[in-house]
């Protein structure tokens, strides 16, 4: 699938290089004015669909929130079944789970809470998470979303079968904490205080290529950095790393779930949403961390084409954590849902496209994110 603004006109409801959303349907209000990539970097990070900026972004467009969410109907025995209270303090550290699912913007925590913690949502009722933070805070850049909701993030913990998930919805980033890199912490500390056999980063991305649909969802042992802007003199900018493959048992059922809320992606997807396995060492077919909001462009602008399956801001940072760890780190899975496909440079300015990219995003990555989180429920409930 290739995109352009036809594209979005057809299932978005309006021509976003014609008649763009109003400032007050984003999140991130220089977004709005400047079109910028790192502002609708941070506009995708903070754009919050069951807000009020986010009801008038559905009020302009055709997108719908997730009120419309359809309840899965759970193999027996395998529903989510989230704890009906968390008696602990912020600032306390993290309980002992058998799987870690961390989760990065606001629309993801929606989504992903929706499906593995129902009744509890990741804005309203999760707990805040504080520990440490006044330490790492000092580290972090004035005005990034972790100092100014000041916490870590936020999170809850739910059951599937006999495993014991914890799900956390990050408000540390590596696209937005600053040059000193405190979220290569914040990883480190949430390992070593939930110590689980898994670890699971998971969110939306933009696909790379031309064969996927938005909703489908990448499941990658491998990672792999792609600085070139801000990081590019780290030693790690290119790095690449590998883990285990996860084990699939229920991908199938899985991917039958998606079939419940299908119906709230793009009306041009062909399909339903597959699922990609990623094989260990592929690197063709990996997750691509940029440091910078890059998506692939049908003139390949940003270079990513062959550089994996989809690209995002942050999951090879899990890689590198565990390098560091060495036989003590667990066992790890990158699990992305494309939330922009390929979009189609001609005639386009790089803003141009990148306004087309974030919109995209706006509509559907809470419902491609529900794709992801299924997948989720796949790896918990396989362990």
């Amino acid at each position: 699938m290739v995109v352009d603004r036809d594209w979005v006109t057809r299932n978005l409801g309006f021509d976003p290089l014609a008649t763009a959303p109003p400032e007050r349907a984003f999140a991130f209000a220089p977004a709005a004015r400047t079109s910028e990539p790192e502002d609708l970097a941070r506009e995708v990070i903070d754009f919050d669909s069951e807000s009020p900026h986010g009801l008038q972004f559905l009020a302009f467009s055709t997108a719908a929130g997730l009120s419309r969410y359809t309840d899965i109907a759970w193999p027996s025995g395998l529903a989510p079944q989230p704890a009906k209270s968390n008696p602990r303090k912020s600032s306390a550290p993290l309980p002992h789970a058998d799987v870690l699912v961390v989760t990065w913007t606001v629309d993801e925590g929606h989504a992903l809470s929706r499906v593995l913690t129902p009744g509890k949502d990741s804005r309203d009722d999760y707990l805040p998470y504080t520990h440490h933070y006044t330490q790492i805070a000092k580290r972090m850049r004035a005005g990034c979303p972790a100092r100014q909701l000041k916490r870590l993030g936020t999170y809850w913990t739910t059951t599937i079968g006999s495993t014991k998930a914890l799900i956390f919805k990050s408000d540390s980033h590596l696209s937005q904490d600053g040059p000193e890199l405190p979220n290569i912490d914040v990883w480190r500390q949430l390992i070593e205080e939930v110590r689980p056999k898994l670890v699971i980063t998971t969110g939306t991305a933009g696909g790379i290529g031309t064969r996927f649909e938005v909703g489908d969802v990448v499941v990658s042992p491998t990672v792999r950095f792609d600085c070139t802007a801000k990081f590019k003199s780290k030693p790690f900018a290119k790095d690449t790393f590998v883990n285990v493959s996860p084990k699939a048992t229920y991908f199938a059922r899985a991917r039958a779930l998606f079939k419940a809320n299908a119906a709230q992606l793009p009306k041009d997807n062909k399909r339903l949403p597959r699922i990609f396995r990623t094989a260990p060492k592929n690197l063709s077919a990996s997750v691509v961390t940029t440091d910078f909001f890059g998506f692939d462009t049908s003139d390949d602008h940003y270079h990513l084409q062959g550089l994996g399956s989809v690209s995002e801001m942050g999951d090879a940072v899990l890689g590198l954590v565990s390098k560091e760890m060495g036989a003590a780190a667990p066992r790890w899975v990158a699990l992305r849902n494309v939330s922009d496909p390929q979009i189609k440079a001609d005639g386009l300015t790089l803003k141009e496209q990148a306004a087309i990219a974030a919109n995209i995003y706006k509509g559907f990555g809470r419902w491609s994110s529900v794709c992801s989180a299924i997948v989720c429920w796949a790896l918990i409930a396989a362990e």
